[in-house]
């Protein structure tokens, strides 16, 4: 699939570059302080992350001062597999370079499904930091060589953590964490009980 740059003026309906922090020290934690495994790996806070200076000038700036959590996601990935949304904005920080497939939460239809044929493709260059916007559908990056990836995931504080509570009926039965409202692909190999929207084919940056 055609990959763009995050810097391509296609972008901005999903997101923007973040300017004006220095992403250096966070850059450098996620490169020493998180592991490359050869699936994929997320974790929602991790320490090291957020004591970075970088950390604490998202937390005054990009969310206004909320409670935020600084974790990761890294590994090898190609395909789509699944899409999710939150409430809020998430920031991405590009450790090494990683493509994001991205759609727009406005496409879903009223029974809850997708079609993947919307989807586009951007690559994040290492040392990018992005925001993807509370209506931007994404899901774990892709690997933009055979390296692999490792990428920065700045939330809101308590996201993705378990449910306290049963969801279901209506967009509740797409909540599978706080915060986190999940489609998935019949291909995408989720959890029993994910619900299965996506309609057309389980996208792949190699095609």
């Amino acid at each position: 699939m055609e990959i763009k740059k995050v810097t391509d003026p296609s972008f901005r309906k999903y997101g923007r570059v973040v300017e004006g922090i220095d992403f250096t020290d966070l850059v450098e934690a996620i490169k020493k302080e998180t592991p490359l495994p050869d699936g994929v790996a997320y974790e929602p806070s991790i320490k090291a992350l957020e004591e970075t200076t970088a950390a604490k000038a998202l937390q005054r700036r990009t969310y206004g001062e909320l409670p935020i959590e600084v974790g990761y996601c890294n590994g090898h990935n190609y395909k789509l597999n699944a899409i999710e949304y939150h409430r809020s904005s998430e920031i991405n920080v590009a450790a090494t370079n990683a493509v994001l497939i991205v759609g727009m939460q406005q496409d879903i239809t009223e029974d809850f499904k997708y079609e993947t044929a919307k989807m586009e493709a951007f690559l994040v260059e290492a040392g990018t930091a992005v925001e993807l916007y509370a209506t931007t559908l994404h899901y774990a990056p892709c690997s933009a060589d055979e390296g692999g990836f490792k990428v920065g995931i700045v939330l809101p504080a308590g996201t993705n953590y378990p449910l306290e509570e049963s969801h279901d009926g209506w967009e509740d039965s797409l909540i599978t964490a706080q915060n986190k409202w999940l489609i998935g692909h019949a291909e995408g190999g989720l959890d029993a009980g994910a619900h299965i929207g996506l309609v057309g084919k389980n996208l792949d940056v190699r095609e």
